[in-house]
């Protein structure tokens, strides 16, 4: 049974620490968890190197909505090396990883609220528990931070100097704030910054999210019919992951131009009321609701895998499933399944939500390395010019994005060219034809 660790004192004679955890003994765990990840996070180590001695972030309150796993955890460390005081929360009620929140408390002094598995008012609770004192910087993965500080706790918004947000979800309801002119204050759309979107969604995703549905399922792919609803990059990820597998990869889509492009990759692409006949498994990776409805779920073969990898649970509309269904049970960790009027029986993996993060350990650390040296750069970004900022979303400043890519390319021992003084006169000239 999850417990709070209160008010404590972590081993390395920290300050009292407020937290909300489920047990402080798993730190050990938790640590090594942590410091594995890190070896694979080459740029962001760099830049916690530099924040440790310049302190950009001295004295300021960050708060952190994201998933609670041994790479977020390397981004806590190299703020408070940069002189932040760090409050953390989930992101995703199933994708905390408890021993690496422990060893954040326990071992790093830092405030962390969040337990695998809670329900939606302790999340929420959790969120409030991050704000006392209330934040300079907020850094989200889907807005709800920022959403909380909009309806219930308004009055922390004077002290807010900008922020961080990690997705497409995220990014797309922060933009309808700013259209409705709602938004309080300014915020760097991290997902928008190449060193982040064609890596972590693409590969990252793509990975970690076959991971989550095989450690469910123990399912052989090879041979299956694999629907994947979206051709964003996380979807582009997904579909070539699974097709490595040896899956029949059918994508389905609602822009013309993205699915087309699907066709010319070589997958097949069709309605969801045509895919759901012939689908063995399902995922969705849309960031929209209801992708996956009633009029689906009643015409997919019988044992069916449905799951989820676009952020939050709303993709599938599990209301009406629960509806069609005359029983349900749970039969095996992360797995669902749901008999239907008939006894056709659907599977749901993971109750809709991440299934990466659910029932595996979310995207590989060298791809989080990108997306986390995105969020500290951009935070540093933001607290340097918040003066001169509307409120409105902004993009990864471009020299932000170059400067990761090369410190990554680095990290991994390749060279690249760069152009000579004839070519750069060539390409900032209009009078040179060929």
């Amino acid at each position: 049974m999850a417990r709070s660790a209160g008010l404590k004192r972590p081993k390395n004679s920290f300050a009292p620490v407020h937290c909300d955890i489920k047990d402080p003994s798993l730190a050990d765990k938790g640590r090594g968890r942590i410091e594995w990840a890190g070896r694979t996070m080459p740029v962001l180590h760099q830049i916690q190197e530099r924040f440790e001695k310049q302190k950009p972030l001295k004295g300021l309150r960050v708060t952190a909505c994201l998933h609670v796993t041994a790479e977020t955890a390397n981004l806590m460390v190299a703020l408070k090396a940069g002189g932040a005081e760090v409050s953390l929360c989930a992101s995703n009620p199933l994708s905390t990883q408890d021993d690496v929140a422990a060893a954040l408390v326990e071992d790093y002094g830092m405030q962390v609220f969040a337990i695998k598995g809670e329900d939606n008012a302790t999340y929420y609770r959790h969120i409030d528990m991050a704000l006392e004192g209330g934040p300079h910087i907020t850094m989200d993965d889907g807005a709800d931070v920022v959403g909380v500080l909009h309806t219930r706790r308004k009055d922390l918004l004077k002290n807010v100097l900008g922020g961080t947000e990690e997705t497409t979800t995220g990014v797309i309801r922060l933009r309808a704030m700013a259209r409705a002119k709602v938004l309080g204050y300014p915020i760097v759309g991290v997902n928008e910054a190449k060193t982040k979107h064609m890596f972590d969604n693409r590969y990252g995703t793509g990975q970690s999210t076959i991971d989550g549905i095989i450690r469910a399922t123990n399912r052989l792919l090879a041979g299956s019919v694999f629907v994947v609803a979206g051709y964003g990059w996380c979807g582009r990820g997904l579909a070539m992951r699974a097709r490595g597998m040896g899956a029949d990869v059918v994508v389905t889509e609602i822009n013309p131009t993205t699915a087309l492009e699907a066709v010319m990759d070589g997958f097949r692409v069709m309605p969801m009321s045509e895919a759901a006949k012939i689908g063995d498994f399902f995922c969705t990776v849309t960031g929209n609701i209801d992708v996956i409805r009633a009029e689906h779920f009643q015409v997919m073969k019988n044992g069916a895998i449905v799951c989820n990898s676009g952020h939050f649970n709303v993709e599938l509309d599990l209301k009406a499933l629960g509806k069609l269904a005359k029983s349900r049970k749970v039969i095996r960790e992360f797995v669902e399944e749901y008999t239907l009027q008939g006894g056709k029986k659907v599977v749901v993996l993971g109750e809709g939500r991440l299934i990466n993060l659910a029932s595996a350990e979310g995207h590989p650390s060298s791809v989080m390395d990108m997306s986390f040296a995105n969020q500290a750069l951009c935070s540093e970004w933001m607290v340097k010019n918040h003066d001169s900022l509307e409120r409105k979303v902004y993009g990864v400043p471009e020299h932000i994005d170059h400067e990761i890519a090369r410190l990554k390319l680095r990290s991994l021992g390749v060279k690249i060219d760069a152009l000579t003084r004839a070519q750069g006169k060539y390409l900032a000239s209009w009078d040179e034809g060929t």
